[in-house]
């Protein structure tokens, strides 16, 4: 734990370079030993900005590249950036949906990353972008202690990101990524719109969206001010009407939904 204290040296030094993210994740292993840092940006709707990451090529491809075709829109962190939660040091279970671990983003994407557990530093960034550098282990979860020596290190981090990514929002307009981020935003809101359009109902479908997010019937009626009951018998409802029998079902037509409207 003393070793750190070395550590924070190369940060400050590599504030502004290249450097400044290995640097950062070098410390942070100095706190508590895990296996993998990614450091994401988010800005509003658009597509994650890989910022940097330690994987070996297989794993970057499920963690970065698979991550950014669509997965993210279902990501606990991305939702809890698209709703501007508060800085701090955050594990995914906090923010994660109350069904999240029995949702469909989680057995068919999340699962596939063989992760113990995730926690992230979320540092806001000006122009409402928000910085996360994710830590992830994959034989065991953090520890309590593990979690206030992280809380400890939080004011360097922040600051230190707050420095170096101060332009991030800038990123994010340029050009052809704008373009393509917009574009992409409302492909996905047309998903969810258009998911069983001329069959569901606007209810029905405000149903499958949060369910895919992974809240349970008794989170969905609370957010819809309707109750339990009713929200399982507009899933039935909408099991029966496009044929299918499962949440896996469900969440591939939303794909296929998805690859549609980025398509037209």
């Amino acid at each position: 734990m003393e070793n750190w204290i070395d550590a924070t040296a190369p940060v400050i030094e590599t504030i502004g370079t290249d450097r400044f993210p290995k640097s950062l994740s070098q410390l942070l292993k100095e706190i508590a030993p895990y296996d993998y840092t990614v450091i994401f940006g988010y800005h509003g709707a658009a597509r994650p900005m890989d910022l940097f990451d330690d994987f070996p090529k297989q794993k970057r491809k499920v963690f970065v590249e698979d991550y950014q075709e669509g997965p993210y829109l279902l990501d606990p962190f991305y939702l809890a950036c698209e709703h501007q939660v508060a800085s701090g040091l955050y594990r995914i279970r906090d923010l994660a949906p109350d069904r999240f671990f029995q949702g469909e983003y989680f057995r068919s994407y999340y699962v596939r990353t063989g992760l113990a557990e995730e926690i992230g530093f979320f540092i806001a960034m000006p122009d409402s972008a928000i910085v996360v550098v994710s830590l992830m282990r994959e034989k065991k979860a953090f520890s309590a202690k593990e979690m206030r020596q992280f809380h400890r290190i939080w004011p360097i981090v922040q600051a230190a990101c707050q420095r170096h990514w101060h332009g991030l929002a800038a990123r994010f307009g340029d050009g052809t990524t704008a373009t393509t981020e917009t574009g992409l935003n409302q492909s996905v809101e047309r998903a969810f719109q258009n998911l069983g359009e001329g069959i569901l109902t606007p209810r029905e479908r405000q149903v499958v969206e949060f369910t895919l997010k992974g809240h349970s019937a008794d989170a969905v009626g609370r957010l819809l001010e309707i109750s339990p009951g009713t929200v399982r018998i507009h899933r039935r409802n909408v099991y029966a009407k496009l044929r299918i029998n499962s949440q896996g079902e469900l969440f591939s037509k939303f794909i296929d939904t998805l690859v549609a409207e980025s398509d037209g």
